[in-house]
Parts: structure tokens; C-alpha cells; sequence
């Protein structure tokens, strides 16, 4: 089968030929239909986070049709729709029987630990298939698993209920998830910041104040908004330590920084004015629970989520169109939320 692979950190990712996956008795085999191109696939390409066992197929977000089951499997049948939970964790741990599942001890991450959706097939255990509406498009499920996963996690760890005021810096697939759900709970007012203006049209559509962050400070801008009181929860989706330090300068009392993009650079914490003197908290978001991809699921039946906004670009499973995308990333150019590979 066709699969896309890193074979070197810091190096364009290679086309490759490999033997299609072998399934096991609780496995199932996908045929890729979508995967999605997340910021963290860069990461992967580039070596900011290190991996070990190269080659790699990246990918963690993906969606397709089972083409064969194992003999133990029950849930699933050949021609079912589904996406895959990205996280493949052993089940019986304390975190796993805790909700800390994405700190399991033998946890592997698809596209990271184990070969990911940049191919033409995957296989994975039964209970990593989350069945589809048969009628949501594969691209629109494969952003499920991360994009909206994660911006769901973010918000239910921020704590975010209705009424609450809330900044989200940086719009891209993430964000933009995020602004829509904030939405969704029941924000009062939702601020989007972010360097492009394309992305910035798209989130003022779906209900925030758009601000860009070539502003002087963002952050001194949603204090005057807010008449000085500041917001709830300021969400951090870049990894850039200077947008992190805008979050923080955000927040009001008792707020509440998440921060959820991937950086390898230290970030400056003024402990009196940052922490104390508003009894403010920093968090770190890590993935995301198997419950919360079922409600998001149950939001899409109701009818109460668009996915259609955050898929912005879609491509073929070609080297050279992916990774000009990994490229846009490593730069911050592009003015797409989420560009999906799609056969």
C-alpha cells in the first residue's frame, strides 16, 4: 500500500510502498478514506518532539470503512463507518479505569508511536473504531479525533459553563473548534486572536470578537473589552511563549490559562502579578477522553455542530502537496483552518 512516512526529523516526509496491515483477532482493518494534517504532525516532521522509532507514518486523525474484522471482534462489521481514537491504551490501569486514559502506561499514539493515517489502510483494536452517522463526510469525521477532541477537552478541563467569558489564541482547526463549542456551552463572549484576517472572518461568522494580534498586546485590548475585569479562561493553542504570556495577561480573577499547542520553549511567569494576586491557574491540556468524542458524536446527530467551516483544503495522498502543507505550518503561513489528505 501507498503510505507517506518520516524516515528522518528535520527531512521532508517520503512516499513509501509497505505490506498492508496483518489483522489481529480484536483488530480491525480501515481503509483511510480521510486524515486530517494537524500542527502536531509537523512537530513530528521537524523533530521539536522527538521519535523514536522511525520510519513513521504520521496521521492521527482519521476516518474510513472497516474492510475486515478479527475473529473476536462483536461491535463492528465489514462496511461500517468510523473514525479512529488516536490513543491506544491498555484499558485496565488505574488511569484507564479513571478517566486519565492518555496516561496509561503502555498508551501509543497513532502517527506518533505507531504508524498513522497518512496511508491507503490501518489497523487498530475494536474499541479504537467509534461507529459514523453514515451520512457525516469521512473528512468531517476525521477531525473529530483531534481538532474538536481536543478543544472539547480543553474546555471541560478550563471548566467552561455558561456564562463564562473565554479567549482563544491562535484559529486555526483547533481554535476554530473551540470558538464553536464555547458557543455551543454557552459563552458570553468569546474573543479570537490570531495574525490572519482570513481565519479571523471565519471566527467572527461563528460568534466571536475577532482581534488581531498584531495589535500592540491582544491581551491589554480584551481588558478594555471587558472594562478591566478580563476573562474566565484563555485558551493557548500556538506553543509561541509570547502568545502564551498574552493568554496569561488576559485573564480576570480566578482565571483559568489552558494551555493546549505544543512548544519546546520556556514561558516567563510573573508569580506575584500573574498568580497570586488573582489567584489565576496555568493548565496543561493532553489529548482527550473516549466519553468526550461520544458527546461530540451526539452533538453532530443533534444537529448542533458545523463541521463544515473547519475543513478548508483538501488534497490527495501526495508527497510533495503534503508536505508544502507541513511547511505552512512550521512557518505559521496559509490561511487554511484544516487541510485533510481524502481518496
Amino acid at each position: 500500500m501507498n503510505a507517506l512516512q518520516i524516515i528522518d526529523q528535520g527531512k521532508p516526509l517520503e512516499q513509501r510502498e509497505l505490506r498492508q496491515p496483518v489483522v489481529m483477532q480484536d483488530e480491525v482493518l480501515v481503509s483511510i478514506k480521510a486524515a486530517g494534517i494537524c500542527h502536531s504532525d509537523a512537530h513530528y516532521r521537524a523533530g521539536t518532539i522527538p521519535i523514536s522509532n522511525l520510519p513513521i507514518t504520521p496521521g492521527h486523525e482519521i476516518a474510513g470503512v472497516i474492510e475486515e474484522i478479527g475473529g473476536n471482534v462483536k461491535s463492528l462489521k465489514v462496511g461500517d463507518h468510523v473514525s479512529l481514537n488516536y490513543l491506544l491504551t491498555c484499558g485496565k490501569c488505574e488511569h484507564c479505569s479513571d478517566s486519565r486514559e492518555q496516561f496509561c502506561p503502555s498508551v501509543e499514539m497513532l502517527g506518533k508511536n505507531r504508524d498513522g493515517g497518512y496511508a491507503e489502510f490501518i489497523s487498530v483494536p475494536e474499541r479504537n473504531a467509534v461507529l459514523l452517522p453514515e451520512d457525516l463526510p469521512f473528512h468531517h469525521g476525521a477531525i473529530l479525533m483531534c481538532s474538536w477532541a481536543t478543544s472539547f477537552h480543553a474546555l471541560n478541563k478550563s471548566g467552561l459553563t455558561a456564562g463564562m467569558t473565554i479567549a482563544v489564541f491562535g484559529v486555526g482547526g483547533l481554535g476554530i473548534a473551540a470558538v464553536q463549542l464555547s458557543n455551543l456551552l454557552g459563552a458570553a463572549d468569546i474573543y479570537a486572536v490570531d495574525i490572519n484576517k482570513e481565519k479571523l472572518k471565519i471566527a467572527s461568522k461563528l460568534g466571536a470578537t475577532a482581534l488581531e494580534a498584531a495589535e500592540p498586546n491582544p491581551a491589554e485590548v480584551i481588558r478594555q473589552l471587558t472594562e478591566g475585569s478580563g476573562v474566565d479562561i484563555a485558551l493557548e493553542f500556538t506553543g509561541i511563549p509570547e502568545v502564551g504570556r498574552q493568554a496569561i495577561e488576559s485573564l480576570g480573577v480566578k482565571g483559568i490559562a489552558a494551555f493546549v499547542g505544543v512548544g519546546n520553549k520556556p514561558l516567563s511567569v510573573n508569580i506575584y502579578d500573574d498568580l497570586i494576586n488573582k489567584e489565576a491557574e496555568l493548565i496543561g491540556v493532553s489529548d482527550h477522553l473516549p466519553h468526550e468524542i461520544e458527546q461530540l458524536l451526539n452533538y453532530v446527530r443533534e444537529g448542533k455542530l458545523d463541521l463544515s467551516s473547519a475543513v478548508t483544503r483538501k488534497i490527495s495522498l501526495d508527497v510533495d502537496e503534503v508536505n508544502r502543507v507541513l511547511d505552512e505550518f512550521d512557518h505559521y503561513r496559509g490561511n487554511d483552518l484544516r487541510t485533510v489528505i481524502v481518496s
